[in-house]
């Protein structure tokens, strides 16, 4: 249960990073309101997940999740360059996601 909650944090973490993107500097209302709630929600569930996991592989899967899920959001909806390079490269941080989700013990 608590791998859910980083993976569900994460995912809320490209929330966040494609909102601070639209809101502009803080200067659109909705977009920064959306910020601050998947923000909120990233965090509180990141928060959550770390009192049975070891902090280490699970900051890593959550910044993993984030990172690698706005580069694709950003290629796919906001018109961000498209390369084999940059899609072999999220590919591997998704690899590298896998492998520590499967190294990170609870305790």
């Amino acid at each position: 249960m608590a791998w859910l909650l980083v993976v569900v944090a994460g995912l809320l973490e490209t929330g966040f990073a494609v909102c601070l993107k639209l809101s502009h500097g803080f200067t659109r209302l909705w977009p920064t309101v959306a910020f601050c709630v998947f923000a909120l929600g990233s965090f509180g569930l990141l928060t959550l997940s770390l009192k049975k996991l070891d902090v280490g592989p699970a900051y890593a899967v959550w910044t993993g999740i984030g990172a690698a899920g706005t580069a694709i959001y950003g290629m796919i909806f906001l018109g961000d360059l498209v390369s084999t390079l940059k899609i072999v490269s999220i590919s591997l941080v998704i690899i590298g996601v896998i492998g520590l989700q499967l190294s990170g013990s609870a305790h």
